[in-house]
């Protein structure tokens, strides 16, 4: 690829990201809370967080994470919540039906489908764990046929900010239900 390409690829990212803090909601009416998603240096190419999750961008969903394990996971005073193999909280979107996302453009970039990495596995999880297959062809996690997510605001493993929000984002249980509104 052509330094001229790789240069245009990256600042393209860069302004991706500074108009989505700029524009502060996505299209669900959920407000953004500034960070941004990180810029992948080439289209193709998929860039791996510390956290060992796999984020790759999308045209159609934004970034997305990957995953090849579903865990449930005992958060204080929460109760019991799905997690993807890096702890962090898996959500259901109150919009989707049951094999079928509705989350797409705005609404992926603040909340990232989960995809599946191989062949999805479940631990200590009672609901089924399978696959969906979205609009731009991607495969993504489903739990009792809901689609999953991980919220952008939750930046570190065992955060819940996304839990309520909006009334329509909800972290998951391990039966594929949605997790009662807190507070």
């Amino acid at each position: 690829m052509s330094r001229h390409r790789i240069a245009l690829v990256m600042a393209s990212g860069v302004a991706s990201a500074l108009l989505l803090t700029a524009c502060g909601s996505s299209s669900d009416g959920s407000t953004n809370t500034g960070a941004a998603a990180p810029a992948a240096s080439t289209p193709t190419e998929t860039t791996a967080p510390a956290d060992g999750a796999t984020s790759t961008p999308s045209s159609g969903a934004g970034h997305m994470v990957s995953t090849n394990m579903l865990m449930s996971k005992t958060m204080s005073g929460m109760g019991t919540v799905v997690t993807d193999a890096q702890g962090f909280t898996l959500y259901r979107y109150g919009k989707d039906q049951v094999n079928m996302s509705m989350c797409t453009g705005t609404c992926a970039q603040t909340w990232m489908p989960v995809m599946a990495d191989g062949t999805p596995q479940g631990m200590g999880v009672q609901a089924e764990v399978g696959v969906v297959t979205r609009d731009d062809g991607m495969k993504q996690i489903t739990l009792a046929g809901w689609p999953l997510y991980r919220y952008m605001g939750d930046t570190k493993a065992g955060e819940m900010n996304g839990q309520g929000k909006n009334g329509t984002w909800f972290a998951v249980t391990p039966a594929g239900k949605k997790m009662a509104a807190s507070g």
